[in-house]
């Protein structure tokens, strides 16, 4: 049977084309990628020479009479005689992977970010250990602070506290390890009592004020009215606005009553039921002027939605380039292509005239 004098060579040779082009395809980006529909070519040349006479069909009749007594033999040299034609076909799958052009890949991105610089203005009256949060309003929102910065990586972000007085507990920075620091360290009574919110903004707009940062923001948070300093909210709000400000403020406190200090004794504060007054009409004045929003958090699971819902608004814009650079993996399958077209060549000339 034809088939079983030519084929086994060419099967190894077609195996190793296709393993070599599904690895290629795994590995490697395909320039034009249509070529591999062409690895039929190699498929049709195998059947050719199954079912054509071929060109030594004479050299394998002389081998048939001489070796009539051993078919085995006659196999054998059959396989030797179409082992040029198996390089052949070989070089035609390789020539066609190559053809297919497979690239490697780099791509980079350089990105920048266009941080925003943000001021946090905590009110640390003793209003702020009513314990409608737990353990009360003060350390539930340094909690939810702290863990608003730590979604802001980009941004600089300065604190200011304020009760009757204000000043800056950190400067606006990058470090946020020094932020967070300067917020754990937040309690009553560093300043004078009362709760000066128009003071505590104006502190905080001072500290954006020379800031060249595209967005700047102040989250302002208070449980109270405004009742010390010398500065009334709205126009430290107007002064924000003057500056391109965005002002978010956030009014803490239950509804109703809450469990409040309402005096010291020695050094422990008495508690006592006491109605939640919130300036709200100012707050959410300051919000509108400066074109910010007002929030109310009536407990620490709103108050931790209000800062995630800040966080969406006030998203950090991101300058992205991308550089793609591609790099020709074609070359060494056509080397091994044309290298297997010269040894075809070589062998007919030597291996086949031998046989012959």
């Amino acid at each position: 049977m034809k088939w079983i004098k030519v084929l086994p060579p060419h099967i190894v040779s077609l195996l190793s084309v296709a393993l070599i082009a599904v690895g290629v395809i795994k590995k490697y980006e395909l320039h034009s990628p249509w070529a591999v529909w062409l690895l039929g070519v190699p498929v049709v040349y195998v059947l050719y020479r199954i079912f054509s006479s071929g060109m030594f069909s004479n050299v394998k009749a002389r081998l048939n009479v001489r070796g009539a007594g051993d078919k085995r033999r006659q196999v054998l040299n059959s396989w030797i005689v179409e082992v040029p034609f198996s390089l052949r076909t070989l070089a035609m799958g390789l020539l066609v992977v190559a053809l297919a052009r497979p690239q490697t890949s780099d791509s980079l991105e350089d990105m920048t970010s266009e941080g925003i610089d943000l001021v946090l203005a905590m009110d640390v009256s003793v209003s702020m250990l009513s314990k409608d949060f737990k353990p009360n309003r003060l350390e539930q929102s340094k909690e939810v602070a702290k863990a608003f910065i730590d979604q802001r990586p980009h941004d600089r972000i300065g604190i200011v506290a304020y009760e009757g007085e204000a000043f800056t507990q950190v400067p606006v920075t990058t470090d946020h390890i020094v932020v967070k620091n300067g917020i754990e360290g937040l309690k009553t009574g560093m300043l004078e009592g009362g709760t000066a919110i128009g003071m505590g903004l104006a502190t905080a707009v001072n500290r954006l004020r020379k800031s060249d940062a595209k967005s700047k923001v102040i989250i302002l948070l208070t449980d109270g009215m405004n009742n010390a300093g010398q500065i009334e909210p709205i126009d430290a709000a107007q002064l924000a606005e003057l500056n391109e400000i965005r002002i978010y403020t956030i009014g803490v406190g239950t509804i109703g009553k809450a469990f409040s200090p309402v005096a010291i004794v020695g050094n422990e504060y008495k508690y006592d039921w006491v109605d939640v007054q919130i300036d709200e009409d100012v707050l959410m004045k300051i919000a509108e002027r400066t074109d910010g929003k007002y929030f109310r958090a009536t407990n620490a699971d709103k108050l931790a939605s209000i800062y995630d819902e800040i966080d969406e608004l006030e998203k950090t814009r991101f300058n992205v380039m991308k550089y793609h650079r591609k790099t020709e993996a074609y070359l060494p399958y056509l080397l091994i292509a044309l290298s297997a077209l010269l040894i075809e060549r070589a062998l007919r000339f030597t291996l086949i005239r031998s046989i012959a």
